[in-house]
């Protein structure tokens, strides 16, 4: 995919849920769940700056001792959300061990965890390695559209969904690139340089065409400076190309509401991620876990028009019939049905 984001599967779809997406050309990675993190490598876990935690099952949740271990002493800093009750299963977690000699560390690091409510209520605490790791700072806000991150190049969405309990779904969000055809800005007397990075921002803002957009350049003979609207760049000398929608879906009931608001989220998605936990012939059954079937799966990524579909978080009960579960789920997503 031509996009910053290079989202890999943490296990294969049997074991433990999780998704690392590297940031690429930034040395940075996210991660999306905390279940076994044994297949990363200390190196990529020291990459990541953002956890996004679904829920605190422990198939989602078991491995932030073993973050935790490998970034202690070698980061300054580690941000973690996650669903209500977030902080304080942190708090307790940092509680059951004794920190007498996080003093001799050379670096003090600091977990920043929020957790977020229906409504888009935040709750954040900061715990510091030095301060023996207890809660301090507590601040709160709300999260506008569920947004949890907002970054110049990206940001990440959270839907509350049912899985007997709260448990989030996550949607990492590419801004849109704006492509500026340098011998089109020539054929209109102009030349590239600085001012290109406001005509960027004012297009992506959708500002109204008549808006000024002051065009400054170097020349041989002196600085050069002229204003035109932006409707003269915007179009075909300057072309918006939608960024990049990464989602990530687990532990949601079968139900309308959940249906619903993974749709809202994965509208457009360029890979959907979501758990196919059950076959749809044990659609009972998956009732009862909270948990989607295949079918469902494939609907809602057709519904939604993701580009791809990748099914993961199976039942064990399916040991060594995987296939079935993922051909289930690509069937429906390549024959979309009126309804689930």
């Amino acid at each position: 995919m031509s996009s910053r984001f290079h989202p890999v599967l943490v296990n294969e779809p049997f074991s433990d849920p999780g998704l690392y997406v590297e940031l690429m050309f930034e040395k940075r990675a996210i991660l999306f769940d905390l279940g076994d993190l044994g297949a990363l490598s200390p190196r990529k876990l020291l990459r990541v700056s953002d956890v996004f935690v679904s829920h605190m099952h422990m198939d989602h949740f078991c491995g932030f001792e073993r973050l935790l271990r490998v970034v202690l002493g070698r980061k300054s800093a580690l941000r973690l959300y996650g669903p209500p009750g977030f902080v304080d299963a942190v708090g307790h977690k940092l509680a059951a061990y004794t920190w007498n000699l996080v003093d001799n560390y050379d670096t003090d690091l600091t977990l920043s965890i929020t957790e977020i409510a229906n409504g888009g209520d935040r709750r954040t605490v900061d715990f510091r390695c030095r301060a023996r790791f207890r809660p301090e700072n507590e601040r709160f806000d709300v999260a506008p559209d569920g947004r949890l991150l907002a970054e110049s190049g990206f940001s990440v969405r959270a839907a509350v969904l049912d899985h007997g309990i709260p448990c989030l779904a996550f949607a990492l969000e590419e801004r849109a690139h704006v492509n500026v055809w340098k011998n089109r800005i020539e054929d209109r007397g102009l030349r590239v340089g600085p001012w290109l990075r406001d005509l960027k921002e004012a297009i992506l803002r959708d500002d109204p065409d008549d808006t000024p957009i002051r065009a400054r350049w170097r020349a041989d003979d002196g600085i050069v400076e002229r204003t035109v609207p932006l409707g003269t760049l915007r179009g075909d000398a300057a072309t918006v190309t939608a960024g990049a929608r990464i989602v990530y879906v687990v532990d949601a009931a079968p139900n309308a509401a959940n249906i619903a608001r993974i749709l809202d989220l994965a509208t457009d998605a360029t890979v959907l991620f979501i758990e196919s936990a059950f076959l749809d012939a044990d659609t009972d059954r998956a009732r009862e876990r909270h948990h989607l079937t295949a079918r469902i799966a494939g609907d809602i990524a057709a519904r939604a028009g993701a580009q791809r579909l990748v099914t993961f978080h199976y039942s064990p009960r399916y040991e060594g019939r995987g296939d079935e579960l993922a051909a289930e789920a690509e069937a429906a997503f390549r024959k979309p049905r009126q309804g689930l």
